[in-house]
């Protein structure tokens, strides 16, 4: 097996492709490729299917490139010369493919220079054939991956070039497998293994005998469920076979097909019995699903139903499927029905007349075609809210109509959270801001009524009074989360925060003064990502078994387990509000916690908003609990607390100290993410432009108010007055401005106070000798702007060489050229160690350098890459433990060993 985990590869050829297959993946392995510098001399697809051509075809027809639509490429087991001399004719030197349902001739295969590749989604030799991945999930495999092999005579028996393989989740789909890294990693690594071949570094390792499988194509008639096996057994098969092509059982006489099952560990729930064809045990129709019983007495919850006629409803619906009655549509209603219809025919083109019985799939739409039917909608009706799930239940047009109404009318909304809100119309929209301490699920007034004004930077109005907790309201809060984590809860709330993430996104910028796109993209983006990331992570938290040592015979077992700590404190800053919320909360919660959050006390609304969208996940009362205030009062008590045994902190260094100090008073568990001022280091052999662009990004990113910001620039001196130059062309080019219009570069720092910091912060630049190039002054406007800066000539005993300015102030110093050692030994004159960066086209030079820099965190031609699953934290002063990736998790875990005696 080979797996080649580059980083970083300098690939220098490119080669003539054919690209041979279908589908999105092709379409996406297809433009990656043209992206990279390789010419698609010819693609070979499959015809169009009831007028549609498929997604490959069409990118290629954009842009030009020659495309050969062939039904077939053999005819009576023999190659169509027609076809493979219409192939030869394009000059490809590689054949790539991706995905491919057809039957490639070996003339074809071995044509070109550099033979064919092929994308397979399993780990060969295992899982050979057309159905690998539904094999992965029916045969309960702990792993799943995809190879990329060089093609041969046999059935996916080729020499590997790589291999990637990931985790199976215990409730895994093939979708889900899909999605999450067989289609993303598999696309990046069709691109790596052309490089590979072009650059002459392709391997060709032999697939072993050993642990070789081959299946068939897993087909509808052999589907059935089969109830004498366990729930495990049960719930493999029916996930592998999930949407396609369906394990069945027959249920009253007919076939009925199950969706989204998952392991079910509690005690049986009440629900109707249901007979099924062939089980020992009837099922269970529940509030949740379908209740099935595997023969060792566990069970497994099956969510979806489909029955014959294509009809999909929740399990849960199965004895009352048939009570619900037509809707009476009004005037209004019945207009939209027609814009439905009018979406429809747009998408159905190769039907007549979308009848009321027109099926959306049987009439040739697919899974690409729902994302495009569900925003079409959206663009007439805003307020309709549907889902990708919701044609699946409603496939045939009258049904998605009623469903569509319904949703439409509001009757399928759970009862809404009771909120006294602040309304404000802005940025195009009506955003509602909770302001009360929300403890225990509901939103109170602070206990001794307090409040404080919370101020946009962009023009210093008030934008609300917020509650100011007291000592009793930690108290409380505190009382609620043990109450909530000694009674256990639930895990998920992504969707709901991606709902309203234009409305986050907005609080976030009038609260921080973040810009509205980077507010989109990043601090609700990525918060969205974080909590994706994290719920996965929630079935699949283990300890170990440990092989111990003791007087034979030895009849000892000794293994872990990984156990929530109970009530955590999250105290965060105020630069990225919900993205530090999301940071911590959600590895928090997916390890089992309770948690009582204080958001910083300048930018409290979104965790306030967060609050509410909480509850309306469903999260159980005293789960989540959020407290406004003074970080001297409220946050202090926290630390103190004896009753909160964690305490996860993003701040400043002073402040985490002293969470250190009172956390000591029942020896909490301690995470601190700490200031920092990461040297970024520039040699001359870079790329110069994207040095300039990156090296802006680094230090004015969120106008400089970033934990990883470039606090010190060292760039080599021979190229360091062009460096200065570049940088300051390109800040002249940057607006300042509102953070809600959209082409806004640079908004205002978070709040007055902190202007009044950085301006100072200049000023004593300036007296100790640095040269201020550009900037260091307040723009003249309302609000709290201030103009991105540059110091030059600055030397190592200076203030702001030393002491990080958390704003849009670039501190350049001058080193030696050829010097790294010495540049190093400056760059790790710093009492912090959050991140750091280097910028050149020596690889053996960076990774040297990414080795003896004092930092948690280390960029390569690159700055600011964060990703939710790399763990993220710093060295020294700048704190210790994680956030992020796998590592957070362990922040909020605690270990016990247990030892058996047999």
């Amino acid at each position: 097996m080979a797996c080649f985990n580059s980083f970083y590869q300098a690939y220098q050829h490119k080669l003539k492709l054919a690209l041979i297959g279908q589908s999105i993946f092709g379409q996406e392995v297809y433009n990656k490729l043209r992206k990279e510098g390789h010419k698609v001399v010819g693609v070979f697809t499959v015809p169009d299917k009831n007028g549609q051509a498929d997604p490959l075809a069409l990118a290629a027809e954009k842009d030009g490139t020659p495309v050969f639509k062939f039904p077939r490429w053999r005819a009576k087991g023999k190659p169509i010369q027609e076809v493979v001399a219409a192939y030869k004719s394009v000059g490809a030197e590689l054949n790539v493919l991706p995905f491919c349902t057809q039957f490639i001739p070996m003339d074809v295969i071995d044509c070109p220079k550099h033979g064919s590749i092929i994308y397979h989604p399993s780990i060969l030799p295992r899982h050979r054939g057309a159905s690998a991945i539904n094999w992965t999930l029916i045969q309960g495999d702990k792993k799943a991956g995809f190879t990329i092999f060089w093609a041969d005579d046999g059935l996916d028996t080729g020499p590997i070039l790589l291999q990637r393989e990931c985790d199976v989740g215990q409730n895994d789909t093939v979708d889900d497998l899909y999605n999450r890294f067989l289609f993303p990693e598999g696309i990046k690594a069709m691109v790596e293994a052309v490089h590979l071949i072009a650059d002459g570094k392709a391997p060709r390792i032999p697939q072993p005998k050993e642990g070789a499988t081959y299946e068939g194509i897993q087909k509808k008639e052999n589907a059935e469920i089969s109830w004498d096996q366990p729930a495990a057994a049960l719930h493999n098969w029916i996930r592998g076979h999930d949407k396609v092509p369906g394990a069945w059982a027959t249920i009253d006489g007919q076939v009925v097909t199950f969706y989204g099952s998952s392991l079910l560990d509690a005690s049986v729930p009440a629900g109707q019995e249901l007979a099924l064809k062939g089980a020992s045990r009837p099922g269970l129709v529940t509030k949740n699903g379908l209740v099935v019983f595997g023969n060792d007495g566990k069970m497994v919850l099956v969510r979806n139903l489909q029955f014959e006629d294509g009809k999909m409803i929740p399990a849960s619906k199965y004895f009352s499927a048939d009570e619900t009655t037509a809707l009476e549509l009004t005037e209004e209603e019945k207009k939209m029905a027609e814009d439905i219809r009018a979406i429809w025919k747009g998408i159905l083109s190769n039907v007549a007349v979308i009848e009321d019985s027109t099926d959306f799939f049987k009439s040739g739409a697919s899974s690409m075609h729902v994302v495009r039917m569900l925003e079409e909608i959206k663009q007439k009706y805003s307020g309709l809210q549907l889902q990708n799930e919701d044609v699946y239940m409603a496939t045939k047009f009258a049904d998605f109509i009623q469903m569509a109404v319904r949703k439409f009318r509001g009757e399928d909304k759970e009862e809404e959270l009771v909120i006294d809100y602040i309304s404000k119309n802005v940025n195009d929209m009506t955003v509602n801001m909770p302001y009360q301490c929300f403890i225990n699920g509901q939103f109170i007034n602070a206990d001794d009524g307090k409040t404080y004004d919370t101020i946009n930077p962009a023009d210093g109005s008030i934008i609300a009074s917020v509650s100011s907790a007291s000592l009793a309201d930690v108290d409380k809060a505190v009382a609620a989360a043990k109450e909530a984590f000694e009674n256990g809860h639930k895990n998920e709330l992504a969707d709901l925060m991606e709902e309203h993430q234009e409305e986050l996104a907005t609080i976030e910028s009038i609260d921080s003064g973040a810009v509205y796109t980077l507010a989109l993209k990043t601090h609700v983006g990525m918060s969205v990502q974080t909590f994706r990331y994290f719920a996965g992570w929630c079935d699949k938290i283990q300890g170990a078994t440990i092989p111990i040592n003791q007087a034979r015979p030895n009849r000892n077992l000794t293994f872990t387990k990984k156990e929530p700590i109970g009530v955590c404190a999250i105290v965060i800053p105020w630069n990225y509000p919900l993205m530090m919320l999301a940071w911590k909360s959600a590895a928090c919660l997916a390890a089992g916690n309770t948690l009582v959050l204080k958001p910083a006390q300048v930018t409290p609304l979104t965790s306030l908003k967060f609050a509410e969208l909480s509850a309306k996940a469903g999260f159980p009362k005293g789960v989540i609990n959020i407290l406004p205030g003074s970080g001297g009062l409220v946050g202090q008590h926290l630390s103190e607390h004896p009753d909160v045994r964690k305490v996860g902190f993003t701040g400043s260094t002073p402040t985490g100290k002293q969470i250190m100090k009172s956390a000591a008073t029942n020896l909490k568990k301690v995470s601190l993410e700490l200031g920092g001022k990461s040297p970024l280091i520039i040699f001359s052999d870079c790329e110069l432009d994207r040095a300039v662009k990156m090296g802006m990004g680094a230090v004015y990113f969120n106008k400089g108010e970033n934990c990883i910001a470039a606090g010190r620039l060292f760039v080599e001196e021979s190229i360091h007055d062009e460096f200065v130059r570049k940088v300051v062309e390109e800040i002249k080019k940057m607006k300042i401005g509102d953070p809600l219009d959209r082409s806004t570069d640079h908004g205002p720092q978070n709040h007055k106070a902190h202007l009044e910091k950085l301006l100072q912060y200049c000023e004593t630049g300036v007296k100790e000798g640095a040269t201020l190039v550009y900037g260091g002054r307040q723009v003249r406007r309302p609000g709290f702007f201030m103009e991105p800066t540059v110091f030059t000539d600055v030397e190592d005993h200076m203030y702001i060489a030393q002491e990080e300015s958390f704003g849009p102030v670039m501190v350049i110093s001058k080193f030696k050229n050829g010097d790294v050692d010495g540049v190093l030994r400056r760059a790790n004159t710093t009492e912090y160690g959050l991140a750091s960066g280097v910028f050149t086209k020596d690889i053996s030079k960076a990774l040297y350098i990414s080795e003896k820099l004092e930092a948690g965190t280390v960029f390569i031609n690159t700055y600011n890459k964060t990703d939710v699953a790399a763990p993220f934290g710093g060295f020294k002063q700048s704190g210790f433990g994680k956030d992020l990736g796998e590592e957070a998790l362990h922040e909020y875990l605690r270990t016990k060993a247990i030892t058996v005696e047999y």
